[in-house]
């Protein structure tokens, strides 16, 4: 045994994703296309689900109650979801949601179809989507750790950001001009193909059944996992953070309304786009993140800059500013996502990943539902550029109280933090898996 180690890389390639868990993990690379593939033509639905509304109701409001129907489903089964996870084989629930997640794609399509579409079924679908989503996040967040080394685990976080932000650019834009041009039938019917593709795939994984310490599904056991998370201030910092920046400042339900006031109807693909441009930007350069060992002040600093960046965002009277800021925002967001995962994926023993997942999907997931009701309400009410600028100074002041109200956030170190030392020891004494 020698104590030399290898020399960090230097230059362009200290800046290049590292791809070690792909490298080493067959599911992770078969998990990964799955959800490139889901995750792009979920973004066409992302877009024209809206554009839809928006076409039928001419509202702002209506649009922003997209939201409000995603909300008590995202509560009830994210919370339960992450039981569900612990309980069962994750594997199965990730099969199982997809396929469900296909056939409300075809009852969009059935609907756009019709020579008068509805309204209320944009809304009904919204809301099954959104229980299927709570369900389907805690197996899927849960499974990372065991297919990926413990070491690997950041690197594996960039990898899926990455993954997440080539369906998150390409998805919006074409969305724009195959909503523009071809038709809501046409972006519906796409998303519908992926769905069947990502099932075939999973399918190909190796089955995950439940820990020898797994609980039954019960309020019991999830309020176990609460009491974990509420005694873990540096993740209960995480939740909140983003939680607030979410809330406050995420502006997507408006932009339809945004581009309109621009005079610049062209854009709306662009703008919805942009978010995951910026995303994408530094998941192509996230070489740096592995060598990040103090997480929690990456992530108070850059959910400050998303929204300072927002805030600027709705001030800019050009389109192509507008654009600069989002995705200037984008990439704020993906470094607090990737460095949030980190924490949670390298601190979280096994028996709880699936209920804890389940409570980080509430803190990036309720922010962004109820802040279309935010951002849609203050539209309304004192116009579309004062709700945008106006929810990113809110976010940048909640975060900076955050920040001083949870100090163990910003001194978290995962090279000390007990937690990341037991799992990280674990996982080197068992045998590799996923290989």
């Amino acid at each position: 045994m020698t104590d030399a180690t290898p020399e960090p890389p230097s230059g362009l390639r200290a800046l290049l994703p590292d791809l070690a868990p792909w490298r080493a993990s067959r599911d992770f690379r078969r998990l990964w296309f799955a959800g490139l593939v889901s995750n792009f033509g979920s973004f066409l639905t992302f877009v024209a689900l809206p554009v839809q509304l928006k076409e039928l109701t001419g509202s702002a409001a209506a649009v922003g109650a997209i939201g409000a129907v995603e909300l008590i489903p995202l509560v009830v089964f994210g919370l339960y979801g992450g039981a569900l996870a612990d309980a069962w084989d994750k594997r199965k629930l990730i099969v199982w949601t997809e396929v469900g997640q296909g056939l409300l794609s075809a009852f969009l399509l059935l609907n756009a179809l019709l020579p008068t579409p509805a309204v209320w079924p944009l809304y009904v679908v919204a809301a099954l989507s959104s229980a299927l989503v709570s369900v389907q996040r805690p197996a899927l967040d849960s499974l990372w750790p065991r297919i990926v080394a413990h070491d690997q685990l950041p690197a594996a976080a960039a990898l899926n950001s990455f993954r997440w932000t080539l369906g998150g650019v390409a998805g919006p834009a074409l969305a724009g001009v195959v909503v523009a041009y071809a038709g809501l039938g046409w972006a519906y019917g796409a998303d519908l193909l992926t769905f069947v593709v990502s099932v075939v795939l999973v399918l190909r994984i190796a089955a995950s059944p439940a820990s020898h310490e797994a609980v039954k599904p019960s309020l019991k056991a999830i309020a176990e996992g609460a009491r974990y998370a509420w005694s873990r201030k540096e993740l209960l910092g995480t939740y909140a953070v983003d939680l607030a920046a979410m809330f406050l400042a995420m502006p997507l339900a408006v932009l339809p309304f945004l581009a309109d006031e621009l005079d610049a109807e062209w854009s709306l693909g662009l703008m919805y786009a942009s978010v995951p441009l910026g995303a994408l930007l530094v998941s192509v350069t996230s070489g740096w993140t592995s060598r990040i060992h103090r997480h929690g002040r990456l992530v108070v600093l850059s959910a400050a800059l998303w929204g300072l960046a927002i805030a600027a965002a709705g001030l800019a009277g050009d389109v192509w500013l507008v654009l600069l800021f989002l995705t200037v925002a984008g990439g704020a967001d993906m470094v607090s996502g990737v460095f949030r995962a980190a924490m949670w994926n390298q601190t979280i023993p096994d028996e709880l990943r699936g209920r804890l997942a389940g409570i980080e999907l509430l803190s990036y997931s309720v922010g962004p539902t109820v802040g279309q009701v935010r951002s849609g309400g203050f539209a309304t009410w004192w116009g579309v550029r004062t709700s945008v600028w106006s929810g990113g100074l809110l976010c940048v002041g909640a975060v900076g109280l955050l920040a001083l109200c949870l100090p163990k956030l910003m001194t978290y170190d995962v090279r000390t933090n007990e937690h990341a030392v037991r799992l990280r020891e674990q996982r080197e004494a068992e045998a590799p898996t996923g290989t």
